[in-house]
């Protein structure tokens, strides 16, 4: 990868590609660090669940309560809707299949998802932070009791008439929300790889730099249980992403064989080809669908009941913060809703009839099938099989890191900084490789291109 970013940077396209990346990143990040007047820092009580990987990917922007703290997610979770609502909805899909003009009226509906999606956000936030009763919300950031607004000062207005308060911070959360989209889109379109990936990337990797900072702050005041803990939390790390980039790369290969025809006077066809199926070719959607939904009834209780006898219930007993059996019931739970949507994503993804069809309109066929209906029912076998180990190596990868950072620590008697962990989540970890891979195909592409070019000229 190194050496593919040092050869990037020899072409003058692709060199101004990449620092014009790294200017629209720079601000992307400077916003994360401008916090919103009026909206104080925030604890997150569970740093496993949904609102933890939202404070992961934005570089820890939504816990510093910063102009940039909803993120992509609003974005990411519009594409997502869309993505499954052109499978349900024939407009959509006969929209999707329309090319360019087809794809941007797609983009524009998801952008209007994202609107709608970001001011839902925003409200959830506003309302949970004000139930929680902590001063999350500063009502006195305009000044003293020295402005007067009739009788009261004006501290004492804005607390009275609370939705002031709610619509300015939720302005706010959304105008950040909807710039964090348009630079996304920037990179994507003058940059290199997508813009939306490297911002989630730069999130996670901001925030692991913060606490491995705290950590190293720690040894060199003298205490050398963190630089045992940085070791054993490094290791563990290399460990996973080793797996997680050997996994990425694993695929089936199906052989298609091509017949000849004669057009005219020329014969086409008779080569072979193969049709490449990835064990994890869902990516991190399982886990983000999964965390999502478990998550879900949770933020509604928090939401609307919070300090209630069910919010005490819920958290005992079926999340990753309660007790032994709520732990264990929490982990089944996501496990089935790992497997459920990988098989979902993977129907949506692999069409097995359409392809089946492409392939026998194209003088095609899988070498000892039959083309057409058998075809696609060999492909349906096939693609349910390495599902199943493709959602294997999700639930493994979701459980195992936090059953070692949790078990490790009691074998070796020493403390792990809860916070550095959860900056590494499974669905953390998977982002990382996967777009730090994605970057460094995209750089080799836009080399290759150049190249080529070159050869014409």
């Amino acid at each position: 990868m190194f050496e593919t970013i040092r050869n990037a940077f020899k072409i003058k396209e692709v060199r101004r590609k990449i620092l014009f990346t790294i200017l629209f990143v720079l601000i992307y990040r400077l916003g994360c660090v401008i916090t919103v007047p009026g909206l104080r820092a925030i604890e997150f009580d569970n740093t496993q669940g949904i609102l933890g990987l939202l404070d992961s990917i934005t570089g820890s922007a939504l816990s510093q309560g910063t102009l940039f703290a909803l993120g992509i997610s609003p974005y990411i979770n519009a594409s997502i809707i869309i993505q499954l609502l052109t499978v349900a909805i024939p407009a959509l899909e006969r929209m999707s299949k329309e090319g360019e003009t087809g794809r941007a009226k797609i983009n524009k509906i998801t952008r209007w998802v994202t609107l709608g999606l970001a001011v839902l956000s925003a409200v959830g936030v506003v309302l949970t932070l004000d139930n929680q009763g902590a001063g999350y919300i500063d009502y006195n950031w305009l000044g003293g009791d020295g402005i007067m607004i009739g009788s009261q000062s004006l501290p004492a207005f804005l607390q009275a008439n609370k939705w002031i308060m709610y619509i300015y911070i939720t302005i706010v959360l959304v105008g950040g929300s909807m710039l964090t989209m348009w630079i996304g889109e920037r990179i994507t379109e003058y940059g290199v790889s997508n813009g939306i990936s490297l911002l989630i990337f730069t999130g996670i990797i901001a925030t692991a730099a913060q606490q491995l900072g705290i950590s190293f702050a720690g040894v060199f005041a003298g205490n050398t249980e963190n630089l045992i803990t940085i070791a054993l939390f490094l290791v563990t790390l290399i460990l996973v992403f080793g797996f997680i980039v050997w996994v990425d790369g694993a695929e089936r290969k199906i052989k298609v064989q091509y017949a000849k025809q004669v057009k005219g006077n020329k014969m086409y066809g008779g080569q072979s080809t193969f049709i490449p199926i990835k064990v994890n070719a869902s990516g991190v959607m399982p886990l983000i669908f999964a965390y999502a939904l478990i998550s879900f009834p949770q933020m509604i209780i928090s939401t609307f009941w919070s300090g209630s006898d069910a919010e005490t219930w819920y958290t005992t007993w079926l999340t990753a913060n309660g007790n032994g059996v709520g732990i264990a019931v929490y982990n089944v739970v996501l496990a089935v809703l790992i497997f459920g949507f990988a098989y979902f994503y993977s129907k949506i993804q692999f069409n097995t009839a359409d392809i089946a069809r492409n392939i026998q309109n194209n003088g095609g066929f899988v070498t000892g099938i039959r083309p057409g209906r058998e075809t696609s029912e060999y492909l349906g076998k096939v693609v349910g099989r390495i599902t199943l180990w493709g959602a294997l190596f999700l639930t493994i990868i979701n459980l195992v890191p936090s059953v070692l950072f949790s078990l490790l620590p009691r074998l070796l008697n020493i403390s792990l900084n809860t916070m550095l962990v959860s900056s590494f989540s499974a669905t953390g970890m998977l982002i990382v490789v996967s777009v730090a891979l994605e970057f460094n195909k995209a750089l080799e592409n836009q080399i290759l291109m150049r190249h080529y070019k070159g050869f014409l000229k």
